[in-house]
């Protein structure tokens, strides 16, 4: 099976996730999913927020959920610099569901009439993209737990 394997490294700026010869990726990029197989064609493509599925060459599957990056693959390797990447088993569906509330409060938050009065917990200025990045990746979290 060497022949159909190709190594793959999955790394967040905290943590290698994953370091492991495999024979299939298929990964979450800016225009789509792509699959990726052994002596694929070098590429260079950001990822946006979604499922990351690896199959190792025993033939067992493992999925990650990222929110964002990079994926380079090369000289029969592929690595994904993630901004964030869990295992799916490893998701915490409460603390993913109190993300979404909190990013939905400040996108709340954020879409208010300025003169209106403000809490004194939500005087604070709002960063909306920062909110609408933390939504995604708490929805993409939430989605990806489920199956």
């Amino acid at each position: 099976m060497a022949d159909t394997a190709f190594t793959f490294r999955l790394v967040t700026p905290q943590r290698l996730l994953l370091e492991a010869p495999i024979v299939s990726l298929e990964a979450p990029g800016s225009e789509g999913y792509l699959g990726i197989l052994a002596h694929h064609a070098p590429l260079i493509t950001p990822l946006r927020p979604g499922r990351l599925d690896v199959r190792d060459t025993a033939g067992v599957e493992s999925s990650y959920a990222v929110s964002g990056g990079f994926l380079e693959v090369s000289a029969n390797r592929a690595t994904v610099l993630a901004d964030t990447a869990e295992r799916v088993d490893e998701i915490d569906r409460a603390r993913a569901e109190a993300s979404l509330k909190r990013a939905e409060a400040r996108l709340t938050d954020a879409s208010r009439d300025p003169g209106a009065p403000r809490d004194t917990d939500a005087s604070r200025e709002v960063d909306r993209p920062r909110a609408q990045r933390a939504q995604e990746r708490a929805k993409n979290r939430l989605a990806i737990s489920k199956g």
